[in-house]
């Protein structure tokens, strides 16, 4: 008799074990209508690595689709500039809006986008930029995330700058910090 209770315990246990694993969700990442936060350090430096900046970067998105985000996203940085007659640090900003996909739906999730806004502050040229961007997000967790991301930001001050902006005048932007979708 023992026998046949522990026998009926243990399949009751082992027939409620998959209603337990199905319970606890392994989906990763956003779907359509969630948003995203993420802070991350951020750098950047010209095209010849002579000058550069590091700074903090908050990104704020909305998920369209569960595989494309838009968003803003605002940087401040510390900028040591060389050139001559330079003599002192900086402060500047960027804000930009952007939009990007990312492929696969798994814990990694590699992306593409591009971005469009404006660089300011204290010892750069106050200019607008359009730029391609990549990267990877891996959760960590079913809504958190780490991000690595690099944008090449082609900057111009008006129209007619900006055909030449690709070849000229661009700088790197690299990116790495957490996120978590909400």
């Amino acid at each position: 008799m023992i026998r046949i209770k522990t026998a009926a315990i243990t399949f009751c246990l082992l027939g409620a074990l998959p209603l337990a694993v199905s319970a606890q969700s392994a989906e990763f990442g956003p779907r359509e209508g969630d948003r995203e936060f993420s802070l991350s350090g951020t750098g950047s430096n010209d095209r010849d690595f002579n000058s550069g900046s590091f700074g903090v970067t908050g990104d704020l998105g909305w998920y369209l689709r569960n595989d494309v985000v838009a968003g803003i996203r605002q940087s401040v940085n510390f900028a040591d500039i060389e050139g001559e007659g330079v003599t002192d640090d900086f402060w500047n900003g960027s804000t930009r809006g952007y939009l990007d996909y990312q492929f696969l739906n798994d814990r990694a999730r590699p992306f593409v986008g591009g971005s469009l806004g404006g660089i300011y502050g204290d010892g750069v040229k106050d200019s607008a930029f359009a730029g391609l961007e990549t990267g990877l997000k891996y959760y960590v967790q079913t809504k958190t995330y780490f991000l690595a991301r690099a944008e090449y930001q082609f900057l111009f001050s008006d129209t007619d700058d900006a055909t030449d902006a690709f070849q000229d005048d661009g700088i790197w932007a690299y990116t790495v910090g957490l996120g978590y979708n909400f």
